[in-house]
This record gives structure tokens, sequence and C-alpha cells, in this order.
């Protein structure tokens, strides 16, 4: 499994990117207040812990029994998608305590439910597969497994539209990070070519 800082890394410079982007303009502009830095914080925390919240049976595994043992939180895997529940639920209630308002609290815990899946991503990568689909499916299956094979044949409809929900998996943990910042206050918009070129024209 990739090491808890690259889980990290991966969490703030990927999934946080279009955020941290959109913030860093707005304190370029001098727009920010104390509050505004707070409220970053918050959101990185949040991700950062949920990050790494799969790997958390590993913390009392290695106080309690001397292991690094990090698969299993009794007897839910916790590299699942119903595990990653929880990163959303202890997220929003975080949201609901520090926002006191419905729609930021619910940002909140998706953009930590998708730091939760950004963690599964790069261990599906490592190891080749997890147990995403518990309880209805027990046996490991890999996000990335058909992204990468040799033309054939054989099943050929099959391999492309594996290869498809595959990119569209990657494709929705990405889009709900995109949802959860512009909840949060971190969108960002498209300014049209015309819009942009009269403005430019005003202010010369």
């Amino acid at each position: 499994m990739p090491y808890p800082i690259v889980h990290i890394m991966f969490f703030v410079f990927c999934i946080s990117l279009p955020g941290l982007y959109g913030f860093l303009q707005s304190a370029q502009e001098g727009r920010l207040k104390s509050k505004d830095w707070y409220h970053l914080m918050l959101l990185i925390l949040a991700g950062a812990f949920c990050s790494l919240l799969p790997d958390i049976p590993a913390v009392w595994n290695y106080f309690l029994y001397g292991n690094l043992k990090h698969a299993m939180a009794g007897p839910v895997p916790t590299h699942s998608l119903v595990f990653g529940s929880v990163a959303f639920c202890v997220a929003s209630v975080a949201g609901l305590l520090a926002y006191k308002e419905r729609d930021k609290a619910l940002g909140l815990g998706m953009f930590s439910e998708t730091a939760f899946l950004s963690h599964l991503l790069l261990d599906d990568i490592a190891e080749g597969g997890l147990t995403y689909l518990y309880p209805f499916y027990n046996e490991p299956v890999s996000v990335f497994a058909y992204v990468n094979v040799r033309f054939s044949r054989v099943d050929f409809l099959y391999y492309n539209l594996a290869g498809i929900v595959s990119v569209f998996f990657i494709f929705c943990v990405l889009f709900m990070a995109l949802m959860a910042l512009n909840y949060l206050g971190f969108g960002f918009g498209y300014e049209p070519l015309e819009h942009a070129v009269n403005t430019e024209r005003t202010e010369r």
C-alpha cells in the first residue's frame, strides 16, 4: 500500500487542486479574511483524515497487537464503498457544527467522501483490486484492471465496456470533488471570450 504521506499528497495536490487554485487567486486579490483561512484548514484537515480513514485499523492494531493490519474494521472491509459512508457521515456532522448550514455540511461530507475514494484508487493501483462492492460482492475488484488490455477479438465488447466503466468511476470521483468544492465556495466559472474582449477594451 502507498505510505500515508502519499495518500495525503494525492488528496491535496490532485483532488483539492481546483479549490486551492481558486483560494490562492482570492488571496492574491486580497479578498480573504481570517475566517476564510479557517474554512480552508477545516476542508484540508477533514479531507486529509478521510484520505487515511481506510487504514485507520492499523492504529489500534499496532498498539494492541503489534501489527499494521488495516484491511478490516471488525467484519467490514475498510477499503469498501460501505465503509466510505463513515467518512461522509462524520464530515457532514462536523460541517453542521462548523457552518450551521445543511448545504455546506453536505458539501464537506461529499468532499471528504472523495478523499476517501482517492485512497481506494491509489491502493487499487498498488494492490490490483479491492473489495469495493462489499457486502454485495466480496471478491477484490480492480477499477484499473481493464484500462490497459491488448486488442483481442475475444470479449472485445466486454473489455471496452469494462474500460469505460473504470474511467467513468474515476470521473465520478473527480466530479464529486468539483461539486463539493463549488458548494463550499471554491467553485470556478468560465468567462466567455466576448465578455473578456469587451472588458479588455473597456480597460483600455
